[in-house]
């Protein structure tokens, strides 16, 4: 189960089924659930709790110290659910506050080189597609698609069921079911995404329509989000209000306000009422 030129730490707690691949490196304060598989020269380090059913693929580094000139050395952590997959090469770094961490949820998947900054919150069945970046402190939804050489900068949110597109970035929160492009850029609803996860027609209609009262009725977006919270009333339709309503940074803009898409991906006027 455990390859002997691995080096592990005696202080290390990994569970009996652990299997652990050739020249990996676990340190002291590692604690690894049933059936995780440490693939070859991963390095898992800092105070990291990984649950069951989690696969470190080769590379991996999970737990080093945060990329942060204020992070003193103080002993701080990675919390990792279950069944989550790291591929090669992805990075982890844990949080640079005293006792905090930097969590990553269940079910998620981080592709090849993708990396995630320290305090950043991963939440469930999200994809990090090969080389997208998280800034420190930002937090990710449930099920949002982050795909290949995106950036997120730090703080930022990105909502449940948000999309972006290859090669885009966010400075503000995406909101959820949004589909993002290029710096700062919103062109419509994740619609597949929110039928494949179960949202009906009619809550998937309301959403569409609450997206073009918001974002593209030149209303100012907190006056457009309150006076909306008593007409709208799904859940899926709330969570976007909660979202929009308790935003810090800003939230991205939809590009059809200054300047038509090349080529929209699901504009929220043209979208099937289904």
């Amino acid at each position: 189960m455990i390859h002997p030129t691995a080096v592990i730490s005696p202080r290390a707690k990994l569970h009996p089924t652990v299997r652990v691949g050739p020249h990996a490196v676990i340190d002291a304060d590692v604690e690894l659930g049933a059936d995780c598989v440490v693939g070859p020269r991963v390095y898992l380090t800092g105070w990291l709790r990984a649950g069951a059913r989690n696969r470190f693929h080769a590379g991996c580094v999970i737990g080093d110290a945060p990329q942060d000139l204020k992070y003193d050395g103080s002993p701080t952590g990675v919390r990792v659910g279950e069944d989550n997959v790291f591929r090669e090469h992805v990075t982890v770094h844990r949080s640079a506050r005293r006792g905090g961490e930097t969590v990553i949820g269940s079910h998620n998947l981080l592709m090849a080189h993708a990396h995630v900054g320290h305090d950043v919150v991963v939440h469930n069945h999200v994809i990090l597609a090969n080389g997208a970046l998280l800034g420190g402190h930002a937090t990710v939804f449930d099920r949002a698609f982050i795909s290949g050489n995106c950036a997120v900068h730090q703080f930022v949110r990105v909502g449940t069921l948000a999309l972006l597109q290859g090669l885009s970035g966010v400075t503000q929160d995406l909101p959820p079911f949004a589909v993002s492009t290029q710096i700062n850029e919103m062109r419509g609803l994740n619609i597949i995404g929110m039928r494949r996860a179960g949202i009906n027609a009619a809550d998937r209609l309301e959403v569409k329509q609450l997206y073009r009262e918001l974002f593209r009725s030149g209303k100012n977006l907190r006056t457009a989000a309150v006076a909306a919270r008593g007409r709208y009333t799904s859940a899926a339709a709330q969570t976007l209000l909660e979202f929009v309503l308790s935003s810090k940074r800003g939230v991205v803009a939809d590009c059809t306000q200054f300047r038509r898409p090349v080529a929209a991906a699901i504009p929220a006027d043209d979208l099937p009422a289904d």
